[in-house]
């Protein structure tokens, strides 16, 4: 319990510094906020209009620390600001429907990642210096030096627009009302098969070969020689012996990923326009939507703290000796 409080103290002390952050930043850059969001438009607004927009995005002429704490009243109360290019949409409203989106897309490629990479981490370290490990490591190598972006276009180019099986972008038919129904859920699956696998195949390797790494480690341990000594069979001693404790490294790397799935696969959302939180973070770059990106900022270093939270969490449930030493902390 002592471990988990000051963890978690500390995550939240970094979750107030990361808000503090969104909130000084924009009032310490040069210029007028307002003029950026805004740009030619200002000259053609009145005065009393002017003070309203500083009031509704909170650039006030009060004390700079009372302003302050008025904004971590209002993050406390999940009240992130209105969005400039959809005002007067909530920021929290956009961000909750972009989210939905990337948790399909981006949750379940680095789960399938995960597995698969793990699996094939093994059996590459199980027979090591065979022909499946002479080809799978340095494919999977190349594969994770070459830049999402070309394997997004690559993919878009060869199975979208060159044979034509899968849609060129969105995330389901626009001809389509959204609702829980056959038709609907499969256009979403579908339009989600290719930026799913292109997702997996670049973040595959990044499971793989650590997990490789850590097994081959392993094996040279007393407790695996002792497994093999018993007569057990090679899957036992590879799964049950040898990989739960292989498997301790990938956590926090699983946990990691985990966390990005706020910040969206930025590449894959704008290549294959998918209506996730990445797109929507290029979409209020690209028109200077202040409190937009300040909202998505904020939530996506929430889920990190969270995510990594976790990946502590789990080392305590899954290594007896993390147990212990915080036990004795």
């Amino acid at each position: 319990m002592r471990f988990f409080l000051r963890r978690l103290s500390f995550y939240l002390v970094a979750l107030i510094v990361a808000a503090s952050i969104n909130f000084f930043l924009p009032r310490i850059m040069p210029g007028d906020p307002l003029q950026i969001m805004f740009g030619q438009q200002m000259a053609r607004m009145t005065p009393e209009t002017v003070d309203a927009l500083r009031a509704t995005y909170g650039f006030t002429d009060e004390p700079l620390i009372q302003q302050y704490f008025q904004y971590l009243g209002s993050v406390a109360r999940w009240d992130l600001g209105l969005s400039v290019r959809e005002f007067p949409k909530p920021v929290s409203e956009i961000l909750r429907e972009g989210l939905i989106w990337t948790v399909v897309l981006v949750g379940s490629s680095t789960l399938i990642a995960f597995t698969l990479g793990s699996f094939l981490g093994l059996l590459a370290s199980w027979f090591r210096g065979s022909w499946y490990d002479s080809i799978a490591t340095p494919l999977s190598l190349v594969m994770q030096s070459i830049p999402s972006v070309v394997i997004c276009l690559t993919a878009l180019f060869i199975f979208a627009l060159g044979l034509g099986w899968f849609p060129t972008g969105y995330g389901y038919d626009p001809q389509l009302d959204p609702g829980w129904n056959l038709e609907f859920i499969s256009s979403v699956a579908h339009h989600a098969v290719l930026p799913v696998l292109t997702l997996v195949v670049f973040q595959m390797a990044a499971f793989m070969i650590p997990m490789r790494a850590n097994m081959i480690n392993l094996l040279g341990e007393d407790y695996i020689t002792m497994g093999r000594a018993k007569g057990l069979s090679s899957s036992r001693v590879l799964f049950q012996y040898g990989a739960r404790n292989a498997l301790l490294p990938s956590v926090t790397t699983l946990a990691m990923a985990l966390g990005f799935v706020v910040g969206g696969s930025f590449i894959t959302e704008v290549v294959f326009n998918y209506p996730g939180i990445g797109y929507i973070m290029f979409q209020a770059i690209l028109s200077r939507d202040y409190p937009l990106i300040q909202g998505h900022m904020l939530i996506f270093t929430m889920v990190m703290l969270i995510a990594n939270l976790i990946a502590d969490l789990l080392y305590v449930i899954l290594d007896p000796r993390v147990r212990t030493g915080s036990g004795d902390a």
